[in-house]
């Protein structure tokens, strides 16, 4: 779904936009991370300080290790009529219900993926390693002061999405705005350790099911690792537990792509793709409808496990060819 007639803006247009409206609906996508829900919690409170009404709205319950800056920030009585989606490519990744309720009504997007298929009626759209960090150049605009909870939201979002600054996204600017919301007296370090080093027993257990599943393909520069509905309800994983499994295969000596086939309630699965910067992923996940960075990008597909192998190796296949000549 694309809008022919989308604009898209400068930070201080997009300010503009946001400050000419009383109330916002803000948008995250399904499966939500850290990026998505630090960027709309912080915005959400940082448009409450201006005096706007906001609130923040997800199609899937929000894992509860994000508590410490969700739970901070108030949901106020909204009308509905002025609705920004942050960190969302595609209408598809609100989730199903909420597509079909906002998918045509979207009146800003802000996001950081190159892929954004320009569906809403204005568009924000930097390739940072982040949508927090757009997020919080608009924080700058309004003149509002950063406080710990917008700061801690950010700084979720920015870690998050360079997986601790270690991903090829991360540059100069990056550390820059982390180190700017350091300085606001976050706390980093628990941070850090909570969303990075913490994993509950069923994730533990959820990790060893799935690392024994593994498949490889391409000469073995492509690692396949299915995490079926039998899995998570064994290990009985949360959604929280599913986050961070995407880089899992990719982290295997010699596999230049690793994907992550997460089985869907409704059936299908959820396609996470990860590359060394040897594929664009990106291009691969395009192909099937997908979409997303250069060394991180995603797709659905609606079909059996075996299938959605086979789909997702043909697409690499098409995209990098040299991959079975190394």
């Amino acid at each position: 779904m694309t809008n022919d007639k989308c604009r898209e803006l400068t930070v201080a247009k997009t300010v503009d936009m946001l400050l000419s409206q009383p109330d916002w609906l803000i948008l995250c996508h399904h499966y939500p991370d850290g990026d998505t829900l630090g960027s709309a919690f912080a915005l959400c409170r940082a448009l409450q300080a201006t005096g706007r009404a906001a609130r923040v709205l997800c199609a899937d319950n929000i894992p509860d290790k994000y508590a410490y800056f969700t739970a901070e920030v108030s949901a106020d009585e909204v009308s509905g009529e002025h609705i920004c989606a942050v960190d969302v490519a595609d209408p598809k990744l609100l989730g199903k219900a909420l597509e079909e309720t906002y998918a045509d009504r979207i009146d800003l997007c802000v996001d950081h993926h190159v892929s954004n298929l320009h569906y809403a009626r204005h568009l924000l759209l930097k390739d940072y390693a982040a949508t927090a960090m757009l997020v919080l150049e608009i924080i700058r605009e309004m003149n509002v002061a950063l406080d710990p909870v917008m700061a801690e939201a950010l700084y979720t979002g920015i870690a998050t999405d360079s997986g601790c600054f270690k991903y090829g996204n991360t540059t100069a600017l990056t550390h820059r705005m982390a180190a700017e919301l350091m300085d606001v007296g976050i706390r980093y370090e628990t941070i850090n350790r909570e969303m990075f080093d913490i994993k509950s027993r069923a994730r533990m257990e959820l990790e060893r099911m799935a690392l024994s599943g593994i498949r490889f393909a391409c000469n073995d520069r492509v690692a396949l690792m299915p995490v079926t509905r039998a899995m998570i309800e064994q290990t009985n994983a949360t959604e929280g537990d599913m986050e961070g499994l995407s880089p899992l295969p990719r982290q295997i000596e010699g596999v230049w792509i690793g994907v992550l086939l997460r089985e869907r309630i409704a059936g299908g699965y959820k396609v996470s793709l990860r590359s060394d910067n040897r594929a664009n992923v990106s291009a691969i996940a395009q192909k099937m409808g997908g979409g997303g960075h250069v060394a991180a990008a995603g797709c659905s597909l609606n079909l059996s496990l075996e299938d959605a192998c086979e789909r997702v190796l043909e697409a690499i296949r098409e995209t990098v060819p040299e991959i079975e000549r190394v």
